[in-house]
């Protein structure tokens, strides 16, 4: 059988190591599926693929053991799928269903958020979904995350675009036992932002990253959540030529502010990617522009709110090879 491997693999399917089979990805924005659509995935798995299906890494399923021969019915298939999850087709409905329209950009990942995670300060689901509205269908190699407070139980600093939900603490002095719990807790687990004087807590607005744990030890509620807002890192990234962690480059942003960069992040790849390389991963866009260039165009009609910050520069935690290296 002839395929086109690069039309296989935009619709979402895999090139495996049997030259007879694939493995059908399914995008499962935010890590948020409704169970209704379990047997869907069931009924492809038994009655085309091995019967199994593997949990990946980005929060989605694949499907193995499907004949290649096998994949127009499945995508017929997956149109109530992706209709459900708001997925756009890229096709009128009097046409016959195509299933992914693109595999490029990544699967948007995301803690569990505030609906049950009480250190989680926003509902990462809802944010993730409005990001895959945003970006998907899109043909860049994207990886973005959300995490719901700074723990980053997602990892979202391996990630081009890392989203990490930051709380502004308000703190009520007459409601203040002089306990110092909040402080040897901000101590103990986060950044050390909080101190004692003349028997009142003092915040260090430079050192607090939002977590809002001083919100959760506190027994007489003199520390309260007041304003929501976001940490945004970039760039970071696995693989083989120069792994390292995101940097810092937003900080107090507000919602709309992030959906707008996710927006403007398309419009940047689109503007300086390399279209002689089969790929060129973000990462190395922003390496070849440099970071004043990619601050310009991700910040281009960006309100940032009266709060936010932007990083001057990028210190970016890799490491690179030599051409030669003697031990």
């Amino acid at each position: 059988m002839t395929i086109n491997t690069k039309k296989v693999m935009k619709n979402a399917w895999r090139i495996t190591k049997d030259r007879g089979l694939t493995c059908l990805r399914i995008r499962v924005p935010g890590g948020h599926l409704p169970v209704k659509l379990l047997p869907l995935i069931q009924e492809i798995a038994e009655g085309f693929g091995n019967g199994v299906v593997h949990l990946t890494t980005r929060q989605g399923f694949e499907i193995p053991g499907i004949p290649f021969e096998q994949m127009a019915e499945i995508n017929a298939l997956l149109t109530p799928l992706l209709e459900e999850l708001e997925i756009k087709l890229g096709v009128p409905m009097d046409q016959p269903a195509l299933g992914y329209p693109s595999a490029g950009t990544r699967n948007v990942v995301a803690c569990i958020g505030n609906k049950v995670c009480t250190n989680a300060v926003f509902d990462t689901t809802a944010l993730a979904k409005d990001i895959e509205k945003i970006i998907y269908p899109n043909n860049p190699h994207v990886k973005i995350a959300v995490t719901g407070c700074p723990n980053d139980c997602v990892k979202v600093h391996m990630h081009d675009l890392g989203i990490l939900g930051q709380v502004e603490p308000l703190y009520d002095a007459q409601r203040c036992i002089g306990c110092q719990a909040c402080v040897k807790n901000c101590t103990k687990v986060s950044t050390g932002a909080l101190s004692f004087v003349n028997y009142k807590v003092k915040r260090d607005a430079s050192r607090c990253i939002g977590c809002g744990e001083c919100v959760l030890k506190c027994p007489t509620a003199a520390w309260t959540r007041g304003g929501q807002y976001y940490r945004v890192v970039i760039m970071g990234r696995t693989g083989k030529k120069n792994p390292r962690l995101a940097a810092g480059f937003l900080e107090w942003a507000e919602r709309e502010a992030v959906l707008k960069l996710c927006a403007n992040l398309y419009d940047y790849i689109d503007k300086y990617i390399d279209r002689s390389l089969p790929k060129e991963h973000v990462g190395y866009i922003l390496d070849r522009t440099g970071y004043p260039v990619f601050k310009e165009e991700m910040l281009k009609d960006v309100d940032l709110g009266p709060k936010a910050t932007v990083a001057k520069f990028l210190d970016f935690a890799g490491y690179t090879y030599d051409k030669k290296v003697t031990f």
